[in-house]
């Protein structure tokens, strides 16, 4: 089994926040595809990262994750890249861990 953790941005560069909407419609089509989908949305994450040039930058995310017993590699790099399109981002965070069911 895998879970699935995508970490999308409350704010665009400008830092005006994406309309609620746009979550609910991550959430629905990972429901739809995987069967169930949580999204941490109430608190936000923090997450720091530096760019090439050394500067760094903060984003609050919301946490989306979902299960999965197999990775669709291609499906999720095209999803990705829908996603970055969507949140104008030039990379959003997706990463697979392998989990055991106890």
């Amino acid at each position: 089994m895998h879970l699935i953790q995508l970490f999308l941005p409350l704010y665009d560069n400008a830092g005006k926040g994406f309309e609620r909407g746009m979550f609910d419609t991550v959430r629905r089509e990972l429901t739809d595809r995987f069967g169930g989908a949580t999204a941490y949305a109430r608190a936000p994450a923090r997450g720091d990262w530096e760019d090439a040039d050394g500067e760094v930058h903060r984003d609050d995310v919301v946490l989306f994750e979902t299960m999965t017993d197999t990775v669709d590699r291609d499906w999720w790099a095209k999803y990705r890249s829908t996603l970055e399109q969507r949140f104008r981002q030039d990379r959003v965070l997706i990463r697979a861990t392998t989990v055991e069911m106890l």
